[in-house]
């Protein structure tokens, strides 16, 4: 990748670097006050937005569309992104993605709309009253799912971030889809953030975002997405692929050329009408098989593809016919997608075939609906109608929406925001590898790899599962870890005696829907159990801190407790914690947070500074020339970074009035700060870092490394560590009798961001199972 362009491949699969043609950013891109750099015209870009549109519906009214596109430019006037480009651009590439995958009106509105509500005045009752309420709603998804409650920490944030984009998603699929437009925009401008931002987006992208457009079939995005976050996160293979690939980009373009000539010539003379092209799979798919079939770039396969595009599924299995009688297959390399489609719908013939040279290549055989399907995804069904509500087509689109009616029951059924994240991470990267197997009645059923019978019987309803005491497969008694094979026919044996699943099957099943079920039964059958011991739990850590519970569990308190958590009532987040899904610490550090908060608003700014004392006034804070805090708007305060807890600029701190030493500054975050006693409490005082405070000096952090131990593993954090410049200052090792390593390690560095990259690339190192920040 050049170092402000971003590769892209055009449809003969040349590489080409061209700005012009990369769209832009909002949830992740800061809006900035910068003068302008060279731009493409606004007014350029919304005339290709139109351009695009009459392309696929020549007829429509464009009032409508234009007049969303000046109520945006006026909205955002004023605003630039950090590319120095004013910022409507960034709604108009949105606007843009979703003609290309030929949506309708009140999508292409919605995207051009999709961020005045956060960024701008104009709110969701003013878009009702200009464009009606299915575009309002529309607007509305998408700026939920941009509204974080930061009070959570990483992982909750997501999570939540999540159930919300499903429920969006429940409400109209069309959410999602600009959404989804609106990340591939940021994506392909992420040159211009932060080497941490372009990391965490990245990763983001290709973990939830990408799966769930290979989830709704929308592979025009989900290839793109791909391709571009591992420029990001794996920028060195990245280009070493594409170098590798072009070093042969001749030879290879006149071998598919020759390719399609042979076949275009037989095609023909069987009577077949169709069109023919040729083509190299995106790289992140090609990465992908080199690791996981552990193979060089010339070894696989499918590297090639030829795609023959007909107008009927006869003519499909006509023009296979014609290939075989041409080249020779490779046996098991021969995959029937339109007898069996996958779970996302999609449908082709894909065959593996050895040319005259014995060079490999692939050809997929499909008609041009099923081609529109693979691109557009749940997109190809939403009909564009002039002045009318969008309607979803087909059975096709009911299938793919099934898989979304599962997140929602697992939303139900989980309350505990990192069990969803797991399962749903879980299903997505699941689905790529499936087995096909059928019912008695020849019903298909498509599964995770290395299913189980547990996994079938979970697939065809809960109490199948939970009542399953055998099966049969193709008719022959089988144990229940036996790995489901494609073609197999399975049998369920219930009995109504079934005392319900073993814990012991979350050992052997694959995928994520059973072992919910199995998850859930367990928390069901034991909830009273799991309520008092969950009680039991909470009232220990009470009197550990010295505390007496009923101060902190009134309803006011509860129910913030139970809101971040997700819980309906009491009981339910006491059986949470009973059964080990939530921490007691989690739930009574929040009691605690509350009943603090609302302690601290009555007491007054003045009464918290004339209790610090007068000859800590006008000193500036140790080691530095220039004070880095300001302390409830006091500049001049005498400060001290607490050791217990090492802030550094970014961290969110308070402070807290010593006798006679000023104030010690902690993390809010830190242990003993959260454990004060009651009657010291009046002693905190809000404080926050000064913009400037990072830029030179430095601070002392400290982290623990958690690892499996083994050779080389700390030469391994060495090196990360003085690739990065980083000047350590203490490192103690320990390791247990399970030989679980920790690390404890202390260094200088300038501020939160910088600490956040050493920790991500620490967390690469193979074997680390997690790092944390000391909090006293």
């Amino acid at each position: 990748m050049t170092e402000n362009n971003v590769i892209k491949v055009d449809s003969n699969e040349n590489i080409i670097s061209d700005p012009a043609q990369m769209p832009h950013h909002h949830e992740e891109d800061e809006i900035s006050l910068d003068a302008p750099a060279d731009f493409t015209s606004p007014d350029v870009l919304y005339a290709q937005l139109v351009d695009t549109i009459k392309k696929y519906h020549p007829s429509t009214d464009m009032s409508q569309i234009e007049k969303a596109y000046k109520i945006a430019t006026k909205a955002h006037e004023g605003q630039f992104r950090k590319s120095g480009e004013p910022y409507i651009i960034h709604p108009i590439c949105v606007a843009i993605i979703l003609a290309e995958l030929e949506l309708d009106k009140e999508s292409i509105i919605a995207g051009l709309l999709h961020d005045v509500v956060e960024d701008t005045v104009m709110t969701t009752d003013d878009i009702t009253r200009e464009f009606g309420a299915e575009v309002a709603l529309l607007v509305d998804g998408v700026t939920k799912l941009t509204q974080l409650n930061y009070e959570h920490d990483k992982i909750e944030i997501q999570a939540e971030n999540l159930r919300k984009m499903f429920l969006a998603m429940a409400k109209d699929i069309r959410v999602i889809m600009i959404k989804l437009a609106d990340r591939l925009h940021n994506m392909r401008t992420m040159q211009y953030q932060s080497p941490a931002k372009q990391i965490e987006k990245s990763r983001e992208t290709m973990e939830i975002y990408a799966p769930i457009a290979h989830r709704l079939g929308i592979s025009k995005i989900k290839v793109e997405l791909d391709d571009l976050s591992m420029q990001y996160l794996m920028p060195d293979v990245y280009n070493d692929l594409v170098k590798q690939i072009n070093m042969n980009k001749e030879n290879r373009e006149a071998f598919i050329k020759s390719i399609i000539k042979e076949v275009k010539m037989h095609i023909e003379n069987a009577g077949i009408e169709a069109e023919i092209d040729g083509r190299v799979k995106h790289f992140f798919s090609i990465y992908r098989k080199m690791v996981n079939q552990n193979k060089t770039l010339d070894q696989i396969y499918d590297l090639f593809a030829v795609r023959i595009k007909v107008e009927t599924v006869k003519d499909c299995y006509a023009a296979l016919g014609v290939i075989h009688e041409m080249y020779k297959p490779i046996p098991g390399r021969f995959k029937d997608y339109i007898a069996m489609p996958k779970e996302n719908m999609y449908q082709s013939l894909h065959t593996t075939l050895i040319a005259s040279n014995g060079r490999p290549f692939e050809i997929q055989i499909r008609t041009y609906e099923m081609h529109r399907t693979a691109e557009y995804g749940i997109a190809a069904h939403w009909k564009y109608k002039e002045g009318k509500t969008g309607e979803t087509g087909n059975q096709n689109e009911e299938a793919k929406l099934s898989w979304l009616r599962q997140i929602l029951e697992w939303q139900r059924d989980m309350s505990d925001n990192k069990e969803f994240l797991s399962s749903i991470k879980n299903d997505l990267n699941l689905f790529s590898d499936s087995v096909y197997c059928f019912t008695p009645t020849g019903d298909v059923k498509n599964l995770p790899t290395g299913s189980t019978p547990i996994d079938f019987a979970y697939s065809i309803h809960t109490a199948v599962g939970n009542k399953m005491v055998g099966a049969r497969v193709n008719g022959k008694l089988v144990t229940i870890d036996y790995q489901i094979k494609n073609g197999d026919r399975i049998e369920i044996i219930t009995s109504q005696n079934s005392k319900g699943p073993s814990r012991d099957w979350l050992k052997i099943v694959k995928s994520t829907q059973a072992r919910n079920k199995i998850n859930q039964w367990f928390k069901q059958e034991l909830k009273e159990d799991n309520i008092l011991r969950g009680k039991e739990l909470i009232d220990k850590y009470v009197k550990s801190k010295g505390l007496v519970l009923a101060d902190y569990t009134k309803p006011e308190f509860v129910d913030k407790c139970l809101a971040k958590y997700g819980f309906k009532d009491w009981d339910s987040m006491m059986a949470s914690v009973g059964h080990g899904a939530l921490k007691e610490g989690q739930v009574v550090n929040k009691l605690i947070d509350e009943y603090e908060k609302k302690r601290k608003s009555e007491i007054t700014d003045s009464d918290i500074i004339k209790s610090i004392p007068d000859d800590t006034k006008g000193k500036a804070s140790k080691g530095n020339a220039r004070n880095p805090i300001v302390v409830k708007g006091v500049h001049d305060v005498a400060v001290r970074f607490s050791k217990c807890c090492s802030p550094v600029p970014g961290d969110e701190i308070v402070g807290f009035v010593t006798r006679g030493r000023g104030i010690s500054i902690h993390r809010t975050d830190c242990i003993n700060v959260i454990n004060l006693p009651e009657h010291e409490r009046a002693r905190l005082i809000d404080a926050e870092w000064q913009e400037e405070a990072a830029s030179k000096d430095t601070y002392s952090a400290e982290i623990n490394l958690y690892a499996m131990n083994r050779t080389g593993l700390l030469v391994d954090v060495s090196r990360v560590l003085t690739e990065a410049n980083i000047d350590v200052k203490n490192l103690n090792c320990r390791v247990n009798k399970h030989d679980k390593a920790t690390l404890s390690i202390g260094f200088d560095i300038h501020g939160r961001e910088e600490l956040q990259r050493i920790v991500d690339k620490l967390r690469n190192i193979p074997g680390v199972d997690d790092i944390e920040r000391t909090t006293g």
